[in-house]
């Protein structure tokens, strides 16, 4: 496509990390695979926690919802890549472009506030035991999922609407999915202040759940290490350091993709990065809880031994 197209034409043009077009297809293809196996760990931790009568308890009904939240976010970003590195096509529209933001952005949140409250319920389950069955009734468990859905939505919204303030310049060129720094990196002037006063309040939510989740660990930590009982002490390690290992694994590779600079020409770091970002997290999950959860491992081997 001729520079004059790539400046006219009201789509953008999703660029691979590389012009060898077989290296772009092994590319797609590892983020084919990626999916795949991220597809299917998360569909299983759904089924198991839906049919399992043993897994109904507020810990795993908010494990489904974060299943449910990685298998949406693999799904708004990857297929398009694929098909956009194996088709050579590589264009998206303008339209197209502004869903996908609006679908990783409030996923992106609303996976921040299931972490929150997932703290909270271990929180409450390891320090207040005798208080649990009231604090986290079934009927304010159902209410923490839809405020962590309806804020995602929320923050999807805002960062949409402030897309439409951007006017773009040069070549309409991103990398792999529309993105906010990328997007910005195309913007003319000081017109993506709308986008920075989004992202700026974000951001202080964000580090509000984290500043949240970190008291809900040094609460918890604080109770673990006062326990007698050896046996009492890896039950709780066995439940809580994957879900502390996911929200730092969540919180490190997004800080990292957003506060580094985006560059003309990608690099092997920008592709790890996004893989790391967007395709490994929701991917690790179900494998990261189920390591160390007994119950969960129960279920699973319940599940594939039954269809055998």
């Amino acid at each position: 496509m001729t520079p004059r197209n790539m400046t006219t034409m009201s789509g953008f043009l999703l660029m691979g990390f590389s012009d060898n077009h077989e290296l772009q297809i092994l590319q797609a293809l590892l983020f084919l695979v990626t999916y795949l196996l991220g597809s299917a760990g998360n569909f299983i931790i759904i089924t198991i926690t839906t049919l399992d009568p043993q897994l109904q308890s507020p810990m795993y009904y908010f494990l489904k919802q974060l299943s449910i939240l990685d298998l949406s976010s693999l799904s708004v970003t990857v297929p398009q890549y694929v098909d956009s590195s194996l088709a050579r096509s590589g264009y998206i529209s303008y339209g197209q472009c502004i869903l996908q933001i609006f679908f990783f952005t409030g996923l992106a949140w609303s996976e921040m506030a299931i972490l929150t409250v997932m703290s909270y319920d271990r929180y409450v389950a390891i320090c207040l035991p005798l208080h649990y069955d009231v604090i986290m009734s079934p009927r304010k468990c159902t209410w923490a999922v839809a405020a962590v859905w309806l804020s995602g939505g929320i923050s999807g919204t805002l960062f949409t609407a402030s897309t439409f303030s951007i006017r773009f310049c040069g070549d309409k060129i991103i990398h792999q999915f529309c993105d906010i720094p990328q997007l910005l990196k195309l913007s003319c002037s000081n017109d993506y202040f709308g986008v920075l006063k989004v992202s700026t309040f974000i951001a202080v939510m964000a580090f509000a759940c984290f500043m949240g989740i970190a008291f809900s660990y040094g609460q918890i930590f604080s109770t673990v290490l006062r326990m007698p009982s050896a046996e009492g002490r890896s039950k709780v390690f066995s439940t809580c350091l994957p879900h502390l290992f996911v929200v730092s694994f969540f919180l490190s590779t997004g800080i990292c993709a957003y506060l580094k600079p985006t560059s003309d020409s990608p690099t092997a770091l920008d592709f790890m990065l996004s893989i790391f970002y967007t395709v490994l997290p929701p991917t690790l999950n179900p494998v990261i809880y189920s390591l160390r959860n007994q119950s969960l491992k129960r279920a699973i081997n319940k599940l594939l031994l039954s269809e055998e």
